[in-house]
């Protein structure tokens, strides 16, 4: 069950010719594949191009109209080597992941698919989650296309240059026998605009086709001596063949300027925050138009030397927007400069931060840097004057900053991850810390407060692998942490297989939420739901006790904390010998909400009898030590100011975005805390029984109460 539906958007995938087709960046690519003619979609979720994914699982019907395989692969290795289909055959095809990390885990399949070549046209689409939004390291894809000699494309963030890239991106990859890499920034993703639709042309040949008449070519096997072979090709053909069909179709753009003695050669997806920046100059206009002539590289990976030259020629100054580092282009323009004998000065990374995204902010402040010291006569005085245009500048964001303090990444309200480390808590006051082997996924906010446990994390579900140095005997066992997605994903075999291989004696906890969770909620092996076109519910532990492991305990309800807390406890003291897995299972709690919340809605207005489950926290028990809170941390769970003049801390308090998971009154009884916690059912619809027990139960409590208040000391 993914996050989010598209079952209405992609109904306009089937616009024709002339037509106009309005929507975000990732169903506009999507558009563009099938108008592409492209025979087979495989990938792998993740941000920022986790979407991508579900638009081609609600659009498998119209997929399945022109006859368009689509797959949902279990890794991105698994996807990148579906691109095999094109390389003995003429058909297109495309994968998606996210990038740099999906492109470092599919880098064998497209080292291979590189060297050898391509037949048909193969785009690899990579989300670039690079900057201040991303969850993951801060690399580019760049580095690896130069690597692999894979052609490298970063569209202006508008719909007709996504579009245009990608149909260009197969041609290209036709005409040079080479893959090519379509980087897709964040917000070319979810950018919104319109373009005029093509119909949707059916595969030249299908799969189907492929296999009722095989092929093979030898020359393209990666084996000696055409893998030495390869590498000539590539430089001598390939290489030439790319430059002419970039030229030829103008994929790069020039957009000119009056001011033709300085220039800006930026990367396509720089384009938008360019543009702003030379606006509260004074130098572009929100159409578009630039005093200062731009150098689009839509495709960044070759570059053009006759291009750039044609550029650079007869101007002062050359400004490069390159975001990231290192400054691939920087150093590629130097030498294309020099080799030339063009004299324009190159400023690039002198002016813009070498690392850290290029937001309006930087580009501002850059641009503007540049525009001082070569043309500033044409700066209005307090521009000039200025190391910011005061347009630009962010006084809203620092007033906020001042008053709300920063708030680090934690569990949504109600996850089921939250009671398996205030479990793991429990077990550190007992019997010491351990040293824990974190994973990719939810349960990595559990590094922050108030848990503050895990110590490294080194890919997706990479956990167990990275605990695997501490294999040794000592008084310890070493806890690795591995969810369900980073299981199927690679810990099967790195993590479980290589433990098992190895005799470890640690513990391995798996978190089982039902969904690859932190990738948008999309099914998984092991997920509990029936899916169409997918094989779920196979349990995680079948496949563990498969690759022959002993000792495993599943737990399936993470909130409760006292058994989580027990079987934990069992694991680290158990005498047998061999790894010991723990497969903690719950549903997790937003996809839970996404599903049960419209049947709620739907039930209560029908008139229906419905009840709602509550917790709170009575203020006249609470201590005021807040050890609920540190042991919970659920942003449900909170503090209130008491009226109780003998109590000096405030109490806890429990707020309207409480989805009754009782995971709060869970950890209060197995931590021995206050018993301050209570559940109140909330009932929409009440019939008259409902309403009669409301009743008696008031008048019982209301006699109790003025019970107490009659025998309570009264102070003179």
């Amino acid at each position: 069950m993914a996050e989010r539906s598209f079952a209405k958007e992609v109904q306009d995938l089937r616009l024709g010719d002339g037509q106009e087709f309005r929507g975000e960046g990732i169903l506009a690519i999507t558009k563009a594949l099938l108008q592409s003619g492209v025979g087979y979609v495989a990938g792998y979720q993740g941000a920022p191009i986790s979407h991508l994914m579900d638009v081609l699982a609600d659009g498998q019907d119209i997929l399945g109209e022109l006859g368009v395989h689509f797959e949902s692969s279990a890794s991105e290795a698994a996807a990148a080597a579906t691109l095999a289909a094109s390389v003995m055959y003429p058909i297109r095809g495309a994968v998606t992941f996210k990038a740099p990390v999906g492109t470092n885990v599919a880098s064998d399949a497209l080292a291979n698919l590189s060297s050898g070549g391509v037949t048909g046209g193969a785009l690899i689409i990579v989300g670039e989650d690079y900057g201040e939004g991303s969850s993951i390291m801060q690399e580019r894809s760049h580095a690896y296309a130069m690597k692999s000699q894979i052609w490298l494309l970063d569209p202006k963030p508008d719909l007709e240059s996504i579009v245009r890239s990608v149909e260009l991106g197969f041609e290209l990859s036709e005409a040079s026998n080479t893959p090519v890499m379509l980087e897709v920034r964040i917000r070319a993703c979810h950018v919104r605009g319109s373009f005029r639709a093509k119909t949707n042309r059916p595969p030249t040949m299908s799969v189907k086709d492929a296999l009722e008449a095989p092929r093979r070519d030898t020359n393209r096997v990666v084996l000696p001596p055409a893998s030495y072979v390869h590498e000539k090709d590539k430089i001598e053909k390939r290489w030439p063949a790319t430059l002419e069909f970039i030229k030829a179709q103008r994929m790069n753009e020039i957009v000119p300027g009056d001011l033709d003695d300085v220039g800006i050669i930026l990367q396509g997806g720089m384009y938008n925050g360019v543009l702003r920046a030379l606006q509260g100059l004074g130098l572009a206009d929100i159409w578009g138009t630039s005093r200062v002539p731009l150098y689009v590289l839509n495709v960044t990976y070759p570059l053009v030397p006759d291009e750039v030259v044609a550029f650079c020629h007869a101007k002062r100054a050359v400004l490069l927007v390159e975001e990231g580092q290192p400054d691939f282009i920087e150093q590629a323009l130097s030498k294309i400069l020099r080799q030339a004998g063009v004299p324009a000065v190159l400023s690039g990374k002198d002016l813009f931060p070498m690392a850290g995204e290029y937001t309006a902010a930087v580009m501002s402040a850059a641009i503007g840097g540049f525009a001082r010291q070569w043309i500033p006569d044409v700066l209005a005085p307090a521009v000039r004057a200025s190391n910011a245009p005061p347009a630009l500048e962010e006084r809203h964001a620092k007033a906020l900053a001042e008053v709300v303090p920063p708030r680090p990444p934690g569990f949504c309200t109600g996850c089921p991850e939250r009671p398996i480390f205030a479990a793991m808590k429990l077990v550190e006051r007992e019997l010491g810390p351990h040293h824990v082997a974190a994973d990719i996924g939810c349960h990595l906010f559990s590094i922050m407060p108030p848990f503050n446990i895990g110590t490294t994390t080194m890919g997706y579900g990479l956990g167990p692998a990275s605990a695997s140095a501490f294999n040794v005997k000592a008084g310890k066992r070493a806890i690795a942490m591995m969810g369900d997605g980073g299981f199927w994903h690679n810990g099967l075999t790195s993590g479980i297989g290589n433990a098992v291989f190895n005799k470890s004696d640690g513990v391995v906890l798996i978190v089982d939420n039902h969904y690859s969770a932190a990738t948008g909620g999309q099914d998984l092996l092991s997920s509990r739901a029936s899916n169409r076109s997918r094989s779920t519910k196979h349990p995680i532990s079948a496949a563990v006790k498969g690759m022959g492991v002993d000792w495993v305990r599943e737990i399936d309800r993470t909130y409760d904390v006292a058994r989580m807390r027990d079987t934990l406890k069992e694991a680290l003291a158990s005498q047998q010998p061999g790894l010991k897995v723990i497969v903690a299972s719950s549903e997790c709690m937003l996809n839970r909400q996404r599903r049960e919340r419209p049947q709620f809605a739907k039930a209560v207005k029908a008139g229906q009898r419905m009840v709602r489950q509550r917790f709170g926290v009575d203020e006249d028990v609470c201590t005021g030590d807040h050890a609920c809170i540190r042991l919970s941390g659920c942003p449900s769970l909170s503090v209130k100011q008491t009226a109780d003049p003998l109590k000096d801390d405030p109490v806890a308090a429990i707020d309207n975005s409480c989805v009754g998971c009782g995971n709060c009154g869970e950890v209060s009884e197995a931590a021995v805390l206050c018993p301050s916690f209570y559940r109140a059912d909330v009932v929409v619809n009440p019939r008259p029984w409902d309403r009669f027990l409301a009743r008696l139960r008031g008048a019982v409590i209301g006699a109790l109460q003025r019970h107490r208040a009659r025998r309570r000391l009264q102070l003179a």
